[in-house]
């Protein structure tokens, strides 16, 4: 892939010399030239580099260079300065570089056969990055792709890292554990496509990125499911699309019993797992807070996902979601994501396509859960989720890759696409020892796009169709907190810098973004059934007849 940006603004001389007053600056006078002269020159520069994502990138500077007669430049600045020179008869040579991080120094050398002749500039790489993502970070393209002839459908993870306004060469040293129910046998080469297609690094067994494991940490797995392979594949995806340099620690419980997800959460912070995602949960029960045990893990934020079937109250008629209630853990709802064309470039609401049986968010008050000290709302007296949300709706989906037992692409939503999102954005903030539960949104609002439209009251016959009084904010979005989205949608990995586009190059990006949404009128249908009791369910959603 191809980009072109600016490397260095077009600055005029004059703001960095007080030569150009007549006056001098003797420590930004490039050494071993003469006063610079009143009328001064600008040079253009150009970035022009072919980038292969996880590879180590040079990038190349591009002088253009015209001669402005009577000016001697020549030497090295020690402050990044652009030039120009009217002589156009010379020729431009290529300064290269490789770039590791976005504050690489690099240096330009004009050959011209003007009075610049000779002049070396030094500067910046101008934020460009090297290595996995690079592409993103640079604000490479980010068009539509094409897999076996056809157009792949659902939100990239250039869309994604540009909603979310994320830096994605971050996130070295994190591991991100996938916690879910059963075998999935192919999800290490699914794995390995979706990344190839999307131009990320290599995340395998062979180069340590990846590791799969049960609930004990060993190696023999359990049965395999067509529904939680699913699941699986979309967490894989969504972890590598957010955190491309983070490892990923794939733990799979030997049923969807609450017993083996809860030793599977415990195996995956043993195991080193630096943030847990679970994309799965289950309604409430007496006795739930005896097992917040497993999801009290001081310095590894976890997050778990509100489910897909809209609010639920508290009184029985619609079960709030355990563990999402925990206050051990990041709750997390769904959102509808839409290309827009307003300073964001996103317009984001809470997801509700209860009208068209395509789901919505949940969210609510917890029946057992006391509240904790880090929530201020006053209608309800319990622990009431979300904390935050992030795309989940399958109308706005997601592109995820999953040939068990058939298949290949699929548009897949639901807060399970959430929860792995929120979990790597973490991974990229890397300040997960500083993390106390699910609190850390309630004191970063500034970090946070606030989600104030939408609600999700779904009218379902299971459910209230109504918010109780006092509680509306609870399933009801507004400025500020309220539950279908907690504090907000991750902006910057500081929630939790960014995919840098020229205008050209973002208005391309919406473009494609909007192709390849899915088709109106498609159906759906939940990987996972329903939960019974004593077990969770996953909460994706795929689009049928996307593809």
């Amino acid at each position: 892939m191809t980009y072109t940006s600016r490397a260095l603004s077009a600055l005029s001389i004059c703001a960095l010399l007080t030569a150009c007053n007549g006056g001098s600056s003797p420590s930004s006078l490039p050494t071993g030239s003469s006063r610079i002269a009143k009328t001064v020159a600008s040079m253009s520069i150009t970035t022009t580099a072919t980038v292969t994502l996880g590879i180590a990138s040079t990038l190349n500077l591009a002088v253009t260079a015209t001669n402005a007669s009577g000016h001697t430049i020549s030497g090295t600045y020690a402050t990044p300065i652009t030039l120009s020179d009217s002589d156009t008869t010379g020729s431009t040579q290529l300064s290269v570089t490789n770039v590791t991080s976005s504050t690489t120094a690099v240096t330009l050398t004009y050959n011209g056969s003007g009075s610049f002749k000779g002049a070396t500039i030094s500067g910046q790489s101008g934020g460009v990055v090297s290595g996995t993502g690079s592409l993103a970070v640079a604000g490479g393209t980010c068009g539509t792709v094409s897999s076996g002839g056809n157009t792949v459908q659902g939100y990239y993870p250039c869309m994604l890292q540009n909603a979310y306004n994320l830096n994605i060469s971050t996130g070295t040293g994190q591991t991100v554990a996938v916690v879910d129910a059963y075998d999935d046998p192919n999800a290490e080469s699914d794995l390995a496509f979706y990344r190839s297609t999307f131009g990320l690094s290599v995340c395998s067994t062979a180069n340590g990125c990846f590791k799969k494991v049960n609930q004990t940490g060993g190696s023999t797995y359990p049965v395999a499911n067509t529904g939680w392979a699913g699941e699986i594949s979309l967490d894989l995806d969504m972890v590598s699309a957010v955190c491309p340099n983070c490892h990923i620690l794939l733990v799979e419980a030997n049923s969807n019993a609450n017993g083996d997800l809860y030793a599977s959460e415990d195996e995956a912070v043993t195991l080193g797992a630096t943030e847990v995602s679970n994309s799965w949960s289950g309604a409430e029960f007496s006795g739930e807070t005896a097992d917040d045990a497993d999801f009290d893990h001081p310095g590894v934020p976890i997050t778990v996902a509100a489910g897909d079937n809209g609010y639920s109250d508290n009184t029985g008629a619609a079960s709030p979601q355990y563990p999402t209630v925990s206050p051990y853990v990041t709750a997390v709802g769904g959102t509808s994501l839409t290309p827009a064309n307003n300073a964001r470039g996103w317009n984001e609401t809470v997801w509700n396509e209860m009208a068209i049986g395509d789901g919505a968010t949940g969210s609510g008050c917890s029946i057992y859960e006391a509240k904790p000290t880090w929530q201020t709302d006053t209608g309800c007296t319990k622990r009431v989720y979300n904390d935050v949300a992030a795309v989940g709706d399958p109308v706005t989906g997601l592109a995820v890759y999953d040939t068990y037992p058939t298949g290949g692409w699929s548009v897949v939503g639901g807060t399970s696409a959430a929860t792995p999102i929120v979990a790597a954005e973490y991974a990229l903030a890397g300040n997960g020892a500083t993390i106390n539960n699910g609190s850390y949104p309630y004191a970063h609002a500034s970090d946070l796009y606030d989600i104030t439209s939408g609600n999700d009251i779904t009218g379902d016959p299971s459910g209230p169709v109504t918010c109780p009084v006092g509680q509306t904010y609870v399933c009801v979005a507004g400025v500020g907190y309220d539950g279908p989205s907690g504090m907000g949608a991750p902006n910057g990995a500081g929630g939790m810098l960014a995919l840098r586009l020229s205008p050209s190059q973002r208005a391309a990006m919406l473009q494609a973004a909007q192709a390849v949404m899915v088709p109106p009128n498609s159906r759906t249908r939940p990987f996972c059934g329903a939960a019974t009791p004593g077990h969770m369910t996953c909460h994706a959603i795929e689009v049928i007849g996307a593809h």
